[in-house]
């Protein structure tokens, strides 16, 4: 339906917004950077102020949602709780108030009286946004509401959010880290099958203004259903060593003449980097945030994320997912890749979003437990996988 995924887009400009308002404005800014001492970390919610930018971003795309598709949010999840005690031991519960006043006397309350700071933030989250993209206007597709869930990881890389460097010098265009590394994310998939249809990935901090300081961001979007596959980057073309004009047909041609190339964590088993070096050479980066690498392949930066680690969750991969599947490509689980293949077949094993890990409990339920591998073409990752397995066998790794 491209009536939410419009209203997706205007409410992931408006959590930008609230984003970038919590670095910019002086009063927010003084809450983010505080830091935890040791012994305080369940006594001064100020310092937890990072907690609240994350839940009020959820809040505000859940209520949003919620305004325009009724009966919509009791299918939003999130990563976070919108449960909050303060100082005084009151137990308060967020939520986005009808109005700018309101919101403001529950924020002080959280934020243990400190007006300025809830004023500052009521104002940002009380803002309307106009938010779309011309490309959407020319699709009307129906899409069942009742079938729709969604995933939202309303500021994903935390750590560069709150730390993160806004004079980081990217590496053929991919930000080892930083703001740039930091992302909200919103996927919709179908509750029935699991399956990816719609994807929202707004990156808030793409470009700083020399004179003002101020930050602009970059949205992207893809919807895949029942045959419609449309996304905001078409045509698709490549950008890495430089090129932005190699099209799909021309990179299939080129791919036996050269490495793949792709983007890891910094965490990568070692094991894995050294097959990868075998398979993409000099080719390999490093990047922040689970949302930012999967970006850098929608963006067609690199060819393939990989991930071999369990510490990904569903609210992390649906929204890029949804975007690389109407371009083409997908998210499969790397373990089940591994075991299985050649045998995969047509059937790769892409990941599902509607049922959790059976015996687990807490956020583990919805962790991608075998790891991933995002790809912008089909034939790319059959080619990847062989040669990966041709690497990972002679180091005898049990991934």
């Amino acid at each position: 339906m491209s009536d939410i995924l419009r209203e997706l887009l205007r409410v992931s400009e408006k959590a930008a917004n609230i984003a970038r308002a919590c670095r910019q404005q002086e009063a927010l800014f003084q809450l983010l950077i505080e830091e935890k001492k040791e012994g305080e970390k369940n006594k001064k919610f100020a310092v937890d102020f990072k907690t609240l930018a994350d839940v009020l971003v959820q809040e505000v795309i859940k209520q949003n949602m919620e305004n325009k598709f009724p009966g919509l949010a009791k299918n939003i999840f999130g990563e976070e709780s919108n449960e909050f005690t303060n100082d005084l031991g009151e137990k308060i519960t967020m939520k986005l108030c009808s109005t700018e006043e309101e919101t403001a006397e529950l924020l002080s309350k959280v934020l243990n009286g400190n007006e300025s700071a809830s004023e500052a933030l009521a104002r940002v989250v009380h803002q309307d946004v106009a938010f779309t993209d011309p490309a959407l206007d020319s699709i009307e597709i129906h899409i069942p509401q009742d079938i729709l869930g969604i995933w939202v990881d309303p500021i994903d890389s935390t750590y560069q959010y709150i730390k993160g460097s806004a004079d980081v010098k990217s590496n053929q265009g991919i930000f080892p880290c930083g703001l740039q590394c930091v992302t909200i994310l919103i996927g919709v998939y179908d509750i029935q099958t699991g399956v990816p249809l719609m994807g929202v990935i707004n990156q808030p901090f793409v470009s700083r203004d020399q004179n003002t300081l101020r930050w602009k961001g970059q949205c992207y979007w893809g919807l895949s259903y029942m045959g419609t596959n449309i996304h905001s980057l078409q045509p698709v073309v490549s950008k890495r060593n430089g090129s932005d004009v190699q099209t799909e047909d021309a990179r299939s041609q080129a791919e036996s003449s050269h490495p793949f190339s792709a983007v890891i964590s910094t965490s990568e088993k070692e094991a894995v980097k050294a097959a990868l070096s075998h398979v993409c050479g000099d080719n390999i980066f490093r990047a922040a945030g689970a949302g930012y690498k999967s970006l850098c392949v929608v963006q067609g930066l690199v060819d393939i994320y990989i991930f071999s680690e369990d510490t990904t969750f569903k609210w992390d991969s649906c929204a890029p997912h949804a975007i690389l599947k109407a371009m083409g490509g997908g998210i499969v689980d790397m373990k089940e890749c591994l075991e299985r293949y050649p045998e995969t077949g047509p059937h790769l094993p892409e990941l599902l979003y509607h049922v959790g890990n059976e015996g687990a409990a807490g956020v583990d339920l919805w962790a991608n437990k075998g790891g991933l591998i995002a790809y912008r073409s089909r034939k790319q990752l059959e080619t990847f996988l062989r040669l990966l397995i041709q690497n990972l066998v002679p180091l005898g790794t049990q991934v």
